[in-house]
């Protein structure tokens, strides 16, 4: 029997794909194990810094492992980042659907077979969709990714079942591009994903989607689900018209705000935004503060542009680090401002939250509750106080 363990950096689509890997290795008869003999590491593109952190995780595996598989975006996109690292480091340069099955053939099946190899979460993230073909000027994902793609309806619903069964209390729908999704052989779209999905499970989320494919019938769906969680993450990633022309964007910022409106009173609207993009001068970043605030984003994931190898804005990185550095911290500090402000109107009124760890879980609209629960229940709170680390219950 080998024992293994998986890691992963980087998206909720990273996270999945690093689990359909833990799942086959179960699934052959190998065993997880904190001192493994072999590691598997779901790297992440998105940044310079990414790519570093990726490679400093492998070469941590490799000092402590028999054997270390590398998998993911990094792999895919910069997989001589990871030249020089010991002879026991396999760089898995494949598509995700493609990797589960190499890793577990070259790890090689023992003939026992474990029949529910069940994720240690409270919710489960089941990928709908990968890749994309939006083609954005500063984005690796088609490259390393492909174009947008979907699995079958029955598949995912079937899915979705099985992790019901096997005690999920929340699923999470993910992908690269999830407004792309289609199964045109059985006429399904997002939004009637999304309401049959619904009906099966006791809360349902979406992980992230663009505003192109935020309208009237998605958010008529989202409505009228009632298991469908009151958040919903939206890219945003500069709140310039000019940056986002320069970006190679699909929407304006007129655009953004008019679709998130109808969402805005009775959904808790988070997003990403990059600083530091090319055409950002100081005055089109200030439009992207003004524009998080007028369109009532609260959690921001920041990220500092990065250059990426092979797409059309890779030789262009003109603003300086420090001033990513500062664009960056007063992004995250409007954002800190904006969680608690929501957080605040929590206190005196109910809520119910899944608790996903000792002392702490997430209500409906994914704010962060501080409360006693057994794991993987849901209990009705009432606010007391508001923490820098989320509602007291």
């Amino acid at each position: 029997m080998t024992t293994f363990s998986v890691r992963f950096l980087g998206c909720k689509v990273s996270h999945v794909d690093a689990h359909e890997v833990r799942e086959r290795l179960l699934a052959d008869g190998h065993t997880e194990a904190e001192n493994a003999e072999i590691a598997v590491v779901n790297t992440c593109c998105v940044t310079n810094e990414a790519v570093a952190k990726s490679r400093k995780e492998a070469a941590r595996a490799a000092r402590t492992h028999r054997r270390v598989y590398v998998t993911g975006c990094g792999a895919n996109l910069a997989a001589e980042a990871f030249a020089g690292l010991p002879g026991n480091v396999t760089v898995v340069a494949k598509r995700s659907e493609e990797t589960p099955a190499f890793v577990a053939g070259d790890v090689g099946a023992i003939g026992c077979v474990q029949a529910d190899a069940r994720l240690d979460r409270v919710r489960a993230f089941v990928k709908v969709q990968d890749g994309c073909s939006f083609s954005c000027n500063f984005c690796v994902i088609p490259l390393v990714r492909g174009g947008s793609r979907s699995r079958a309806a029955e598949a995912v619903l079937g899915e979705i079942r099985r992790r019901v069964a096997q005690g999920h209390r929340e699923i999470v729908l993910t992908g690269i591009n999830l407004g792309c999704y289609r199964d045109r052989h059985a006429g399904y779209d997002l939004p009637r994903l999304v309401r049959e999905a619904g009906e099966l499970v006791e809360r349902l989320r979406l992980s992230s989607i663009e505003i192109n494919h935020v309208d009237d019938e998605l958010i008529g769906a989202l409505r009228e689900t009632p298991s469908v969680a009151r958040h919903l993450h939206v890219p945003l990633q500069s709140g310039d018209d000019g940056v986002l022309r320069a970006m190679g964007r699909r929407y304006t910022v007129a655009t953004y705000r008019r679709r998130l409106a109808p969402l805005q009173e009775e959904f808790n609207l988070t997003s990403d935004v990059i600083v530091g993009f090319p055409a950002e001068t100081e005055r089109a970043f200030e439009n992207t503060l003004a524009t998080v605030h007028a369109a009532g984003l609260t959690k921001i994931h920041v990220f500092p542009y990065s250059p990426r190898p092979g797409t059309r804005t890779a030789a262009d990185d003109p603003v300086s680090a420090n001033a990513k550095r500062e664009r960056g911290a007063r992004l995250r500090a409007a954002s800190h401002d904006a969680c608690l402000a929501r957080w605040r109107t929590k206190v005196g009124d109910e809520d119910v939250v899944l608790v996903d760890r000792p002392g702490r879980g997430y209500g409906d609209d994914y704010t962060p509750w501080l409360v006693d629960g057994e794991v993987g229940t849901f209990v009705r709170v009432k606010g007391r106080a508001v923490t820098d680390a989320g509602v007291l219950a």
